[in-house]
């Protein structure tokens, strides 16, 4: 079975095919892209895979884009952390729907689900399955979006203590742990990830700035202009890493610090 992963998290890429080599020991991953471009450059140029593993957020855009671009007749399993892209999921050859952090028994359903597919009389009986799931997790208003966090619950010691989201200067991802940093200097770690925080935080105030960091308005102290189009970001407090804004989003973000 060839597989095209879609993933612009790196270790949530190298995750997945942890469990994917466990839930499908002849599952192959033929290519891995981390742009909406990239994975419709090669779906033109390439023989079309067994199944597509799509995250719903990548560096240029939403993968569902990928599906408006191209014909494409390939099952997709989709791994996210957004819920709510779940029906505009379902228009596409979409076997399952897969929150993070997935786990290996989610998967391996979804693979079982896939091999479903290829009885066209099971294929009916799998789609209405999803469609009748799909419609159960579907909000009564579509439109609306939860209301902005406002504080966190934070482990210290056997303690759990409040942080309120303006106190927060940043969150860093790193080997798939997430890390809150308050702007005083404090340092808690987290049960979310990054893309469940983009849903939930203020946008007026935080911001997605790459694959690692999301910061709030006022932990951002200077801007330098970078390679090839890029930004160079000082934050405060300072994270051990560079934070480097690609081109793509570097008007955006220099309009989120001007707004």
């Amino acid at each position: 079975m060839t597989v095209l992963l879609l993933e612009d998290e790196y270790p949530a890429a190298e995750r997945l095919q942890r469990l994917l080599a466990q839930a499908a020991p002849e599952a192959r991953v033929v290519a891995h892209h981390d742009t909406v471009a990239g994975a419709v450059d090669w779906l033109r140029t390439h023989p079309a895979p067994d199944l597509i593993l799509a995250d719903i957020h990548l560096a240029d855009g939403i993968s569902l884009d990928v599906f408006d671009q191209l014909v494409v007749t390939t099952p997709v399993i989709f791994t996210t952390a957004y819920d709510q892209y779940a029906l505009q999921a379902f228009r596409t050859h979409s076997v399952d729907y897969l929150l993070k952090p997935i786990k290996l028994a989610e998967l391996q359903t979804a693979l079982q689900k896939l091999r479903q597919w290829h009885s066209p009389a099971l294929a009916a009986s799998v789609v209405a399955e999803r469609l009748q799931d799909l419609l159960h997790q579907a909000p009564a208003d579509p439109s609306a979006a939860p209301a902005p966090k406002t504080r966190f619950l934070v482990r210290q010691g056997e303690q759990l203590l409040p942080v309120a989201a303006a106190d927060i200067a940043w969150f860093q991802s790193r080997h798939e742990t997430v890390t809150l940093v308050t702007l005083a200097g404090q340092r808690y770690l987290v049960d979310y990830t990054l893309e469940q925080l983009e849903q939930r935080l203020d946008p007026g105030q935080f911001f997605r700035l790459n694959r690692q960091f999301i910061a709030q308005l006022a932990a951002v102290q200077r801007l330098h202009p970078w390679f090839n189009g890029k930004l160079k970001l000082d934050l405060q407090p300072a994270p051990a890493d560079e934070v480097i804004v690609s081109r793509e989003k570097a008007a955006a973000v220099k309009s989120w610090l001007e707004d």
